[in-house]
């Protein structure tokens, strides 16, 4: 309920300047206000509306309210504000004259030159004309009157001009802008007195000439027909070239009915931050971007006085007026609505933390803490207790036997590459591990619950360095702009403390960046982001390229330099631009660099929006998922999504989860085991055993086999060879050198061959080694004379181990002044010894088959399936490499890349982009100056420069130049050195270069000799 009534003055809050005590006073006081307002006319619409707008004024229904008091009703306990009828009156005759205002500032736009070109800014202003479609004498007359009267009401009062016209060619008026004087503006004058139809509009061109103008501040471009080129290239090559100049574009449409050309100039105004203008003789299709903020203005007011109205019904007395809808409803709906309230505290300064631990994503985390690097994972555990089931052909039995399991301790399991163990069952040891298990899952729960509070649950794990952070301020944000400045907030305090520097890029249809490049993230620095964060509003669609390639191109311009940097998307729906196109930028532009686009996509409520505001493209919220997953993968980025309810996905917990699983599944193939060998134990019947849903494990039930024939004992034979065979190791080991042996005797005696009632002891016995290939061999028989026993030693040679490691590669990080090919003799793949055939494969695994005579047929070696072969020149071989090695190489490949890539950009860098690297001591330079090289000989100039500063006078050549056309001219009669003097000398030289006549290249080249 509102009630107003009357009340002394002193009950009212203190006079700021706008109180008046009658309706006379605001007459006089606003009458005041706009001849204040008279010397800033010059200014664009938008910059007037930041003093006089609604809001600037305080002229808004929720200061209206402000105004009022909060009273308790004794009858219905609700609450009620009183106004002072004075107030609502004054306010209600101020709002009434901004309203003329605006109307009087129209009217202004709408006169003179304003009316035909509109308002021009700047100082140093570019004039580009399309003199194409000129061929009616009396339209031709009427454009050159307007264009004299623009010269001498708005652009004499300019610094500097500059004037261009373009129709199929383009032509200049001057070759640099000019400073305005009375000479000046009677050649501009004379210049449009001359102006003559050319052809079509050659709009790219004209865009190509004036935009190499860098000194302008301003540019006016007034086109008459729809240009040449499509809407897209145009603005595409706009946006290119004034990516980071503030360069004022004002583009102007006269006398066209070409829609094609009105939207190719809203268009282009919208895609460089600038205005427009259409202008019609006849009054159709005329339209201002300054009119149309005014008209804007205009109706939010009007608006404004009708909702005073409907929301007071006053009495005849005018002593009491009450309130026939609730102010807050009336506040909420003038207001931008929001469905977050507004946090407390929100507009205060920041409070920054500092992070207590490094900021990890959690692929990175579980290197460290997972179940492999952890050893947990369970055929780690279960490898030392693991037994390959074997199957040997026993001469003595003259058949194939298989090993058996023990009953009671042993079964059978499936491994991880498909085969099949045997497994001694170890109670404590698995007791043990499943703990450690769920141990290890309480761990990983722990950070999850980390991850989905306070500015992780809504931008995830920032972890490096170098950041810059994309805001997404478009129109259908409105609804949420004080969520989206709150996760700002929350995120500059907690987790950007710690980084080295920092940006931040608000995008709707135009980008605005807070800083011009990355500042350091000191707290000075964050306190000023967020005063800024909090002056944003949400204007056009989602130009979310046009941001993407600013941070990029402008704040990682040096990203080979750095390592460690990220760029954090925050948005609600999905870009402008289509996937594919995005998908290719990013992964160009990250391949080979330390550079990563993370997406934290918050997905508003479906009812939120009450505005109806359509976005410029449409997806639901799965197909926006779907998108951003692709963009992702290609920057090798992460994926967060979250919104009001929670988090909804998001890439660091999915791989958390990910690894609890796996320790779900070896828990559950632990119990599998346990219950096995229970079931075994226990002699209970043999049914098969149903494991649970994703377990992987296979337990067989093996048959019972007789028990082993007991192995022979020994005869005196076989104890002679054995005690031969202990005899030669341990001479061996106390000298490798020692003597051969020999026998003591030719006629030692040996016993008659009996049998052994008793083993050797233990201690006799011959310690285990691991097995080795023997260097010698002994084999011990009997002589023909009597029982004496001889012996025979054959030796081997060594065994060379064929296994070659992944080398660590060194790289000199100096460029080396080479060609490519004398480079690459030095650091190439193979010079690295990182040829992948060379790694992976030796000479001993090459998959052979061999005839077998009895099958006639090839037959491939016994366990030659069970190792994995690839096909290599031809020739298939098996694979010998580890997972280790493979990371090694693969580690070692990328930073050879890297250093590739670098080596490419310092070709195509300076003037070795033009020339190549210059090789020789002693060098002499042609220069083509014929007529056919005039377009191309201002650069070519330039480049002429660089290259003697660059290459010539830094490595110390002795060089010369020539240029030639039909004659020759040379600069010194011979080779001179590369000092200071002489290189000023040659740029001297070079500079008065001039293309003429024609092309002599014959008598160029022989006289270089």
């Amino acid at each position: 309920m509102v009630t107003i009534h009357h009340s002394r003055m002193s009950d009212l809050e203190p006079d700021n300047g706008l109180l008046v005590m009658c309706a006379n006073e605001t007459q006089d006081l606003l009458t005041t206000e706009m001849k204040k307002m008279l010397p800033k006319k010059v200014q664009t619409t938008e910059e007037w509306l930041r003093n006089y707008s609604l809001e600037s004024l305080q002229l808004t229904l929720k200061h209206l309210v402000n105004k009022g008091t909060i009273i308790l009703d004794s009858r219905s306990g609700a609450e009620e504000i009183e106004l002072a009828e004075e107030a609502v009156t004054n306010f209600e005759a101020r709002v009434s004259e901004v309203v003329e205002l605006y109307q009087q500032r129209i009217q202004w736009l709408l006169k003179d030159s304003r009316k035909v070109f509109g308002l021009v800014k700047g100082t140093k202003v570019g004039l580009v004309v399309d003199v194409s479609g000129l061929s009616d004498r009396p339209r031709l007359e009427g454009f050159q009157k307007d264009l004299l009267f623009l010269i001498d009401e708005q652009l004499c009062y300019k610094k500097q001009l500059f004037c261009l016209s373009f129709g199929t060619e383009t032509s200049t008026l001057w070759e640099s802008p000019k400073n305005v004087g009375v000479h000046v503006l009677g050649e501009a004058r004379q210049w449009v007195q001359q102006l003559a139809p050319a052809g079509g509009c050659n709009l790219l061109k004209a865009f190509k000439h004036v935009l190499a103008v860098k000194e302008l501040n301003s540019l006016v471009i007034i086109i008459r027909s729809c240009p040449d080129q499509s809407l897209e290239i145009l603005a595409d090559y706009a946006q290119q070239c004034m990516l980071g100049r503030r360069l004022l574009v004002h583009a102007v449409t006269y006398d066209c009915g070409s829609p094609a050309a009105i939207a190719t100039v809203k268009k282009l105004a919208e895609v460089v931050s600038g205005r427009y203008h259409c202008y019609s003789s006849k009054g159709e299709n005329s339209d201002s971007s300054d009119v149309n903020l005014l008209l804007q203005e205009s109706h939010k007011a009007k608006d404004l006085l009708k909702s005073i109205k409907q929301t007071f019904q006053r009495r005849v007395d005018v002593s009491l007026i009450s309130g026939i809808a609730d102010v807050s409803t009336e506040v909420a709906n003038a207001a931008i609505p929001c469905f977050l309230s507004k946090p407390r505290k929100h507009e205060g300064p920041l409070i920054i933390q500092t992070p207590h631990c490094l900021a990890r994503t959690s692929t990175e985390w579980l290197k460290t803490n997972g179940l492999k690097a952890k050893k947990l994972n369970l055929y780690q555990v279960l490898a030392p207790n693991a037994f390959s089931p074997v199957e040997e052909f026993v001469p003595i039995l003259q058949k194939t036997v298989s090993s058996t399991l023990h009953e009671k301790a042993m079964m059978q399991f499936e491994w991880h590459d498909g085969t099949v163990k045997n497994i001694h069952v170890d109670l404590p040891i698995l007791y043990k591990y499943q703990k450690l298990l769920a141990k290890m899952v309480r761990i990983y729960e722990k950070r999850i619950n980390w991850l989905a509070v306070a500015s992780r649950r809504i931008w995830g794990s920032v972890c490096e360095r170098r950041v810059v952070i994309l805001v997404d301020i478009s129109v259908p944000n409105s609804t949420c702009i004080i969520h989206i400045q709150h996760s700002l907030r929350l995120l500059l305090e907690e987790q950007m403390s710690d980084k080295d520097c920092f940006n931040i890029i608000a995008f709707g249809s135009h980008i605005m960046p807070w800083q011009m490049e990355l500042v350091p993230s000191q707290p000075e620095n964050l306190q000023k982001a967020w005063r800024w964060v909090l002056r944003l509003q949400c204007n056009g669609s989602r130009n979310f390229m046009s941001a993407l390639r600013r941070a990029v191109e402008v704040d990682f311009k040096e990203k080979d330099k750095h390592k460690s940097q990220g760029i954090y998307l925050l948005t609600t729906g999905i870009p402008d631009q289509e996937t594919h196109t995005i998908s290719a930028y990013v992964a160009e532009a990250c391949r080979g660099f330390n550079l990563q686009l993370h997406v934290c996509l918050f997905s508003v409520m479906e009812d939120a929006d009450s505005c109806g505001i359509i976005p410029a493209r449409y997806a639901t919220p799965t197909e926006t998922a779907i998108a951003f997953k692709e963009i992702v993968q290609a920057a090798n980025g992460r994926f967060h999504w979250f919104g009001e309810a929670g988090i909804f996905e998001s890439d660091d917990i999915t791989v958390l989860v990910s690894e609890m699983e796996k320790a779900k599944n070896y828990s559950q193939k632990c119990a599998f085991l346990v219950e096995s060998l229970k079931q075994r134990s226990g002699n209970q019947p043999a049914n098969p055993f149903i494991a649970e849903a994703g377990a992987t494990m296979v337990v067989r039930k093996e048959k019972r086999r007789p028990q082993k024939l007991p192995s022979p004992k020994p005869t005196a034979l076989s104890l002679a060879r054995q005690h031969i065979k202990d005899k030669h190791c341990a001479e061996k080991n106390a000298s490798r050198r020692g003597p051969a042996w020999r026998p003591t005797s030719a006629k030692a005696e040996i016993p008659p061959v009996q049998t052994i009632k008793q083993w050797p002891q233990a201690e006799n016995r011959r310690k285990y080694k691991p097995r080795k290939q023997p260097e010698c061999s002994v084999s011990v028989f009997y002589t023909d004379k009597g029982r004496n026993v001889g012996a025979v030693y054959r030796s081997y040679p060594k065994t060379v181990c064929i296994r070659k490691h992944v080398p660590s590669v060194r790289l000199p990080k100096k460029e080396e002044i080479c060609s490519s090919k004398e480079w690459l003799t030095k650091y190439s793949i193979k010079k690295l010894k990182l040829e992948l055939p060379r790694l992976m494969f030796g000479p001993s695994c090459t998959h052979q088959k061999k005839i077998v005579e009895s099958l006639h047929k090839k037959v491939s070696a016994k366990y030659c399936t069970i190792f994995p072969s690839v096909e290599i020149n031809g020739v298939v071989r098996h694979l010998q490499v580890q997972s280790k090695e493979l990371e090694i190489y693969i580690e070692q490949m990328e930073k050879v890349l890297l250093r590739y890539l670098q080596r490419i950009q310092w070709l195509l860098s300076g003037s070795r982009r033009l020339f190549g690297t210059i090789l020789e001591a002693n060098v002499c330079v042609l220069i083509d100056t014929s007529g056919s090289m005039d377009p191309y000989l201002p650069h070519i100039t330039k480049e002429l420069t660089s290259l003697i500063w660059e290459q010539l006078r830094k490595n110390e050549v002795r060089f010369n130049l020539l240029r030639f056309a039909e004659n020759t001219e040379s600069w010194k009669e011979h080779l001179v050195e590369a000092t200071d003097k002489t290189c000023h000398d040659a740029v001297q030289w070079v500079s008065k270069f001039h293309a003429h006549g024609n092309t002599c290249i014959l008598m160029a080249l022989q006289r270089s000799k």
